[in-house]
């Protein structure tokens, strides 16, 4: 039996959460036919830059333009993965051309790729074997700060604290897991 699915929760700013409208999440791709009508309505200048994308707590791959929030596209609720992808038509069939979970508003682990992945395997779109951008987020135990883990460097750019080695976004107060 695998691990447990870890559901992500909203942690960013509140006013972001606020922009959330009942009708609002972002456009669900649960098939090969629902991403070829979506992608048919965009134009060139918009499939030229990444779009933003969620995974629901249902397995569904949700997009939304790329300057949208990710709060916005999950319709406010919590995501098995989020970040930006971008696509590129090869011979006539759609491929993810690039996926990070850059997600300041969630901050998934990189090890929410399996929930990306069987999500594009379903929508029929051609993808790579993992995130092309992967970025590591971690809270700092010591001024409660999220932080973006460059060069594989654990330190708070807040307050030069060791980070831990596993993913602890969740932990407000340090308790908790997020799964």
């Amino acid at each position: 039996m695998g691990a447990p699915v870890r559901r992500y929760g909203y942690v960013g700013p509140a006013d972001l959460k606020g922009l959330v409208r009942p009708d609002g999440a972002g456009e669900g791709i649960r098939s090969a036919a629902d991403f070829a009508r979506w992608v048919s309505a965009r134009g060139p200048g918009e499939l030229a830059e990444p779009f933003t994308f969620v995974v629901d707590t249902e397995g569904v791959l949700r997009l939304a333009p790329r300057r949208s929030e990710h709060v916005v596209c999950a319709g406010g609720r919590a995501v098995l993965s989020a970040g930006e992808m971008s696509f590129r038509e090869d011979a006539g069939r759609w491929a993810v051309d690039e996926v990070s979970n850059q997600s300041t508003g969630y901050c998934p682990d990189v090890d929410s790729w399996p929930a990306v992945a069987d999500a594009l395997d379903r929508a029929g779109l051609v993808r790579p074997a993992c995130f092309t951008h992967e970025v590591v987020f971690r809270r700092c135990v010591s001024c409660r700060q999220v932080n973006v883990v460059r060069e594989g460097d654990f330190v708070c750019v807040f307050c030069d604290a060791d980070l831990p080695s596993d993913w602890n976004v969740a932990q407000r107060r340090g308790h908790g897991t997020g799964r």
